[in-house]
């Protein structure tokens, strides 16, 4: 079992059970109690259980464990993500080509980008391509193909990962769903992370939408360092701590102002 597979069980069984011990997880598993204690270690430290002796327990903030569906955190944060898709559209100039993953947040932010002209628009995401598609002065649309997830209107795996890679794009505009106290981007779904970070590796410059809910928010798995980042668009400025582990990485943070 890869890692990824095993992390993700263990929080599946800590959430069921809300307790496990190391010798029943190794047993479930078929692994070593050593490779368990690594693995809890690591979950630990991104605040997605509570290590304990001989085994964990759930986290004290369960909320960071996974990510409510698509059309829910879509209407949650609504005025920040409007006002940051406000803000970040104008940073773009038309003729730009621009890599979007899929996002609560990137899809506000192409449904304003759409009123600005035309773009070279190269995306996972069905709900971000149909509102590009809506603008009178519409650019070349690009939907990525892979797997396909209902539930979030996305294109996954690793079909897509490998045509993001024949990409070089101006831009990319990414969401994600947290970003630690270091600075780490970070997801809960393993495939989003790996799109996000070919996107990331493809683009000259990258961009992240967050609203600030995600600062100082775990998730499961790393997407990047803030080196890879050149900016940060939320609504609230982050808090000192943060702030200066992002400026150190070279990152421009811009706040979206607030609506009269």
């Amino acid at each position: 079992m890869r890692p990824a597979d095993r992390h993700r069980r263990i929080i599946e069984l800590v959430s069921e059970q809300e307790r496990v011990t190391v010798d029943g997880l190794a047993e479930l598993l078929d692994t070593s109690r050593e490779t368990v204690r690594r693995d809890l270690g690591f979950l630990s430290e991104q605040g997605l259980l509570r290590k304990i002796h001989g085994g964990a327990t759930a986290a004290q903030n369960p909320a960071s464990v996974r990510e409510s569906p698509l059309g829910e955190r879509r209407a949650n944060a609504r005025d920040e993500k409007m006002r940051i898709a406000v803000a970040a559209a104008a940073l773009f100039t038309p003729g730009d080509s621009i890599l979007i993953n899929c996002g609560t947040t990137t899809i506000f932010f192409a449904e304003e980008l759409a009123r600005r002209g035309p773009f070279t628009i190269i995306t996972n995401s069905t709900l971000v391509a149909h509102e590009m598609w809506g603008s009178a002065q519409r650019g070349p649309i690009h939907l990525l193909g892979g797997s396909y997830f209902g539930e979030a209107y996305e294109l996954l795996g690793p079909q897509v990962v490998e045509q993001i890679k024949e990409v070089s794009s101006d831009h990319a505009v990414i969401g994600v769903s947290g970003i630690g106290s270091t600075g780490a981007m970070m997801d809960f779904n393993a495939d989003e992370a790996y799109v996000s970070r070919a996107m990331i590796e493809s683009a000259r410059e990258v961009t992240v939408v967050a609203d600030s809910s995600k600062l100082q928010r775990n998730a499961l798995f790393h997407v990047c360092g803030p080196e890879k980042i050149d900016r940060l668009v939320t609504d609230r400025a982050p808090d000192a701590a943060l702030e200066s582990a992002l400026r150190l990485a070279g990152v421009e943070i811009v706040v979206a102002e607030s609506r009269p």
